[in-house]
């Protein structure tokens, strides 16, 4: 094919690409949420589609695709045509954890594009109401009174609740049995049974539990009170210092998204964001809205780029590993 030809067809290519990105969306758009229908991160996805729908012209479908700590999810994602019409939503767990307790199929920074830097969800120390104790002092000593390790709900290996779970086993010497779940919501639901002992959970998805008087709460594990939740002490207050993890989230495309595309869907959500009723249902959730400095794919990226320096180093001391 001579250099002619070659360049005709470059210039077919680039204009057909422009087109679709002038175009975009003309059909649904699909949010893959890599966790079980019901919890926070299904929870913040179908807020965020309704109101970004406004912005875009057409729907955005979320699509539950669970297993393996979400790492199943975030492959289908990866594996989907660049062309905007597949969203991964993510967070702490997926799209840094996983990289270091899974042997991926891809890589979780090359293979994806960041689009927007979501709210972040601080994790909140959450019992059975069989636990006798009332602080998190009391509960601690609890803990290790017990004659076998107590048990403690995930979202499966790797996962937000799992890594909260050995951050919390470090500071405070306890050794918890870990029972995973596909996702949060189902641990929780187990939890008001009795059937496991505790959650290190996310505020958004143990909250309205707390509040109803269903489960037992003890400590955040934010710098500060959560102004929906002022009566739950943060974990310093409470005595364990250095237990401190916020677990934020994000929206990513597969790698080979036109620039123009992510623009947009950034654009979109920034707007949701931005919605003082759709503010107003995420913080009424335990959810911190991320500053508008950071609404961007940089932010995002960068964000996922330290914390896999800071985490990976502590994943690894714990072994958590899955074949």
């Amino acid at each position: 094919m001579t250099k002619a030809v070659w360049a005709a067809l470059f210039a077919v290519l680039t204009v057909t690409g422009a087109a679709r990105a002038d175009d975009y969306p003309t059909h649904p758009i699909t949010i893959i949420v890599p966790f079980a229908a019901g919890g926070p991160s299904d929870a913040m996805a179908r807020v965020l589609a309704e109101r970004m729908r406004t912005a875009l012209g057409q729907p955005l479908v979320v699509e539950n695709v669970t297993g393996a700590g979400g790492s199943i999810g975030v492959a289908r994602a990866v594996q989907s045509p660049p062309d905007g019409y597949t969203i991964s939503f993510g967070h702490l767990g997926t799209h840094v954890a996983n990289g270091a307790v899974y042997k991926l199929k891809y890589d979780l920074v090359t293979d994806l594009e960041p689009v927007v830097l979501l709210p972040s969800n601080p994790m909140i120390v959450v019992s059975k109401n069989a636990v006798p104790a009332t602080s998190l002092k009391e509960l601690i000593e609890w803990l290790k009174s017990r004659p076998s390790p107590p048990t403690a709900g995930t979202a499966g290996a790797g996962s937000g609740s799992h890594i909260a779970g050995v951050y919390f086993e470090s500071v405070s010497g306890i050794k918890l049995q870990y029972v995973p779940y596909r996702g949060t919501a189902p641990a929780l639901n187990d939890l008001i049974a009795g059937q496991i002992d505790i959650i290190v959970d996310q505020t958004s998805n143990s909250i309205a539990q707390v509040r109803a008087g269903t489960i037992r709460a003890y400590a955040i594990t934010d710098s500060k009170r959560l102004a929906s939740a002022p009566d739950i002490p943060t974990a310093e207050e409470a005595g364990l210092k250095g237990f401190n993890m916020t677990l934020w989230s994000g929206l990513w495309v597969p790698k080979g998204t036109p620039k123009e595309i992510v623009t947009k869907l950034n654009a979109a959500a920034v707007e949701a964001l931005n919605d003082p009723a759709v503010r107003k249902q995420l913080e009424g959730q335990g959810l911190e809205m991320t500053p508008k400095d950071q609404l961007t794919p940089e932010a995002l990226g960068a964000r996922q780029k330290a914390e896999i320096a800071k985490w990976w180093p502590i994943i690894k001391a714990a072994n958590i590993k899955v074949d």
